[in-house]
């Protein structure tokens, strides 16, 4: 299981987090929940602020979301229209037996144990529902977003992902991938706010994280990608592992 401390940092960021992060594109959502019955009823797992849940009920869905922080959770209440946000996480989730459709999992999968999370995702799923984590993560084939990483220690990528987590457990069936493509357009401080979200700096101690900043700016400032640019279109694959309740 990762870290716990780094699990729990972003409540200190809740509503920089809501703002920055990027959002999760609709074809993306929807072939994680492609041969469902609509609406269907979906829980979060790990919903953070709710930018998740949105792109879920914008479709038409149900969902509770379950989160642990109680500050994302009131950031989520806060933004979000149509559903109340539970206290919990993947390991004991608050919900009857067999209730959901679908569990999703948006940019938190990595934090679970695995080991006990899985059968409970399992338990809280109908025969024939859906388990989706789903990553946006930046794309490091680009030169400058490699660069970016490397700085801010950002150590997760897209082929991280597919290469680890190659299944859930007896209970489901075979993982099927798909991947999306999109980006977000921020300004330069833009991006600095938005990695300022991440687990490592938030809980790294006040020179690591000036020396980050002061390695940050520079980057944006001077690499010929960016430099002089009011705005930057940061590019992100969006990466969907999905299986059934067997």
């Amino acid at each position: 299981m990762a870290d716990h401390t780094q699990a729990l940092s972003f409540g200190a960021a809740a509503a920089d987090y809501d703002r920055f992060r990027p959002r999760y594109p609709e074809q993306a959502v929807r072939w994680a929940l492609d041969g469902l019955r609509s609406p269907a009823r979906v829980v979060d797992l790990g919903a953070g602020t709710g930018i998740l849940t949105r792109g879920v009920l914008a479709l038409g869905h149900h969902v509770t979301p379950v989160e642990p922080d109680p500050d994302m959770r009131a950031q989520l209440a806060a933004a979000t229209q149509g559903c109340t946000p539970l206290a919990g996480g993947a390991e004991s989730v608050p919900v009857p037996d067999g209730v959901a459709d679908a569990v999703v999992v948006g940019q938190a999968y990595h934090w679970f144990d695995r080991e006990l999370a899985h059968p409970e995702i399992a338990r809280v799923l109908r025969p024939g529902g859906t388990f989706a984590p789903i990553w946006n993560m930046r794309d490091d084939r680009v030169e400058w977003v490699a660069e970016l990483g490397r700085i801010a220690h950002l150590g997760d990528n897209a082929g991280n992902v597919i290469e680890r987590y190659t299944d859930f457990g007896a209970a489901f069936g075979p993982i099927e991938l798909s991947e999306f493509g999109h980006h977000t357009t921020l300004t330069p401080d833009d991006v600095i706010a938005m990695l300022h979200t991440r687990s490592y700096w938030l809980t790294a101690p006040d020179d690591r994280r000036a020396a980050i900043d002061r390695e940050l700016r520079e980057l944006l400032a001077t690499h010929p990608d960016l430099a002089g640019r009011e705005t930057v279109e940061l590019p992100y694959r969006t990466i969907v592992l999905r299986a059934r309740r067997r």
